[in-house]
């Protein structure tokens, strides 16, 4: 006879199986029962503050590990936690949301219950617009077979998907799993393959000054081996786009640089756009990750391909995956000498890279000096989490240390983002250091569950940079709506009875008396660091950025009183 088991053990351990080790989430009536048997598994919960904290925990969480879970009660706390995961479908990034549900019996009669709509299928259907699989467990003999469809589609798209689970079906009997989860793959059109192979490797092989950019889905589908196997056969410098941030180590001999269109740095932005062909690998042409739209490239020197498409010049290859494209390309292309390719390592030009960092010990702080010093600061192997705004912008142009994890919510952009998510990434790996850089307005969105980090006994070195308001909206206009409350925010630590150090920095010396005491220096404590700098510091791109977002918006431009 099959082993048998409950619906919720079923699922609790198909997570797991698939490396999910926590689940987020925040109680509520109807996910109590679901809850009680996660507790008793072997899938760890993590409380949060509040539920869109939790789904930002989850995403954090994916980017690190691979797959993340989230579970909510029925409408109060899942649409509480809707913005956290439409910013995981925007980005493709893998989380299982669980919902705890009213009863069957409530589904078909609609009682006036707390927290309920009316219509019991509103937010299932809200949910349906921002994931790619969903599940309705309404019998016992099915769950099993649509857990896994939707796990499956989640791994697969790497995007989220929604399990809806009724009070009453939580214990009932189900039969037990007996092989993993059967992945999806792409049926690939193995003729489309060659043409576009073929296709490609002539318009390489004609190409004097080729560049290849590398971006997201290189990450989202671990295909960095592959990515690195093509740059070794080819010897074709690369840049990346903002979201595909150290897709390699920065240190690469064959990486120029991060390019973003009219905001790169002169040399990078001319490398691309002097290049007689440009090979896109999983690139998403996002307003940030092209500049404002500004990559343009000619349809007869493109090459783009995706997660399963290729483009070439003005042909469209379907069912072509991008794995099976780096790897029969890398096969295929003539290797260059690299004085024939105009190669100005990252290395040597980036903005804020080792080395060159003199201290001024009563110069005031800017945004500048501070990525110049930390760019000495973080060490390998870190997982560095840059909030979007000057934290962001100024740290895109920071050359990363080796085996840096970089992650930012760059398309999406859903500000205070970042605390949920340093915490998601601080549970995933706790042999890493997190380093999160946010900003006051940031902050201020979502500091509750910097509580949650201390509970859990994470130990993550926090950078907040106060520059008094929202600095990237103040770049497009600035007026009163950007002003926010001042707070102390190295003293919340102690508020939630953190006994980690934390500090507050004006000058270049309080800084660096900063990080000589930090989390690196003791290795035992969260650690709070928090600087002061001029409301509009921030760094040439951000100021290029709002300029242009100013301008696609039709917003008049009010200069600060």
């Amino acid at each position: 006879m099959p082993e048998k088991t409950t619906i919720a053990k079923y699922l609790l351990r198909r997570l797991k199986e698939n490396g999910v080790d926590h689940l987020f989430g925040v109680p509520g009536d109807f996910c109590l029962s679901f809850f009680d048997e996660l507790i008793d598994s072997d899938v760890k919960y993590i409380g949060t503050c509040n539920e869109l904290n939790a789904a930002y925990a989850a995403d954090g969480y994916a980017r690190v590990k691979g797959l993340a879970a989230v579970g909510f009660t029925y409408n109060v706390g899942e649409l509480s936690g809707i913005n956290g995961i439409a910013g995981a479908f925007a980005e493709r990034v893998p989380v299982v949301v669980i919902v705890g549900t009213p009863s069957l019996e409530s589904f078909k009669t609609e009682p006036l219950l707390h927290h309920t709509l009316g219509n019991y299928n509103i937010s299932h259907q809200m949910y349906d617009k921002i994931t790619v699989a969903s599940t309705f467990l309404d019998s016992a003999e099915r769950a099993p077979q649509e857990i896994d469809k939707v796990i499956a589609a989640c791994l697969h798209h790497q995007k989220p998907v929604y399990i809806a689970m009724p009070t009453d079906m939580v214990y009932e009997e189900c039969t037990a799993p007996s092989q993993p989860i059967k992945k999806l793959e792409i049926i690939e059109d193995q003729n489309a393959l060659n043409e576009a192979i073929e296709e490609a490797v002539s318009m390489i092989e004609k190409a004097k000054l080729p560049i290849l950019v590398a971006d997201v889905e290189l990450i989202r589908y671990n295909l960095k081996k592959e990515f690195k196997i093509l740059l070794e056969k080819s010897g074709i410098p690369y840049v990346t786009l903002m979201m595909g941030k150290c897709v390699l180590d920065e240190d690469n001999p064959l990486f120029i640089g991060l390019f973003s269109g009219d905001r790169s740095r002169e040399y990078v932005k001319k490398r691309v756009e002097d290049s007689d062909c440009v090979i896109s690998l999983g690139a998403q042409l996002t307003d940030f990750n092209t500049g404002g739209f500004t990559f343009k490239v000619e349809a007869k020197k493109n090459i783009r391909a995706t997660f399963s498409q290729v483009h070439i010049s003005n042909h469209h290859y379907q069912d072509v995956s991008l794995k099976s494209f780096l790897m029969k390309l890398s096969e295929r292309v003539t290797k260059r000498d690299p004085n024939s390719m105009q190669i100005k390592k990252a290395v040597d030009g980036c903005v804020h890279k080792p080395g060159n960092f003199q201290l001024k010990e009563s110069s005031k702080l800017t945004v500048e000096r501070i990525f110049d010093r930390l760019s000495s600061f973080i060490p390998e192997n870190s997982i560095v989490i840059a909030e979007t705004g000057a934290c962001l912008f100024s740290a895109a142009e920071t050359l990363m240390p080796k085996g840096t994890t970089f992650i930012a919510q760059t398309f999406y952009g859903s500000i205070g983002y970042t605390v949920g998510s340093a915490l998601g990434a601080s549970v995933a790996d706790k042999d890493r250091l997190v380093v999160l850089l946010v900003g006051d307005g940031s902050f201020q969105m979502t500091a509750q569950d910097l509580s949650t980090m201390i509970r859990y006994k994470t130990k993550p070195f926090i950078l907040l940079l106060n520059n008094n308001g929202y600095t990237i909206e103040r770049v497009i206009t600035d007026n009163v709506y950007n002003d926010i409350q001042q707070w102390k925010y190295h003293k919340l630590p102690e508020v939630f009875l953190s006994e980690g150090p934390s500090y507050d920095c004006y000058t270049e010396g309080d800084f660096e008396k900063a990080l000589k005491g930090s989390t690196l220096e003791n290795g035992k404590e969260l650690c709070f660091v928090e600087v002061h700098t001029d409301k509009l510091d921030c760094s040439n791109s951000m100021k290029k950025a709002g300029e242009g977002m100013a301008k696609a918006n039709h917003i008049k431009v009010t200069k600060p009183k």
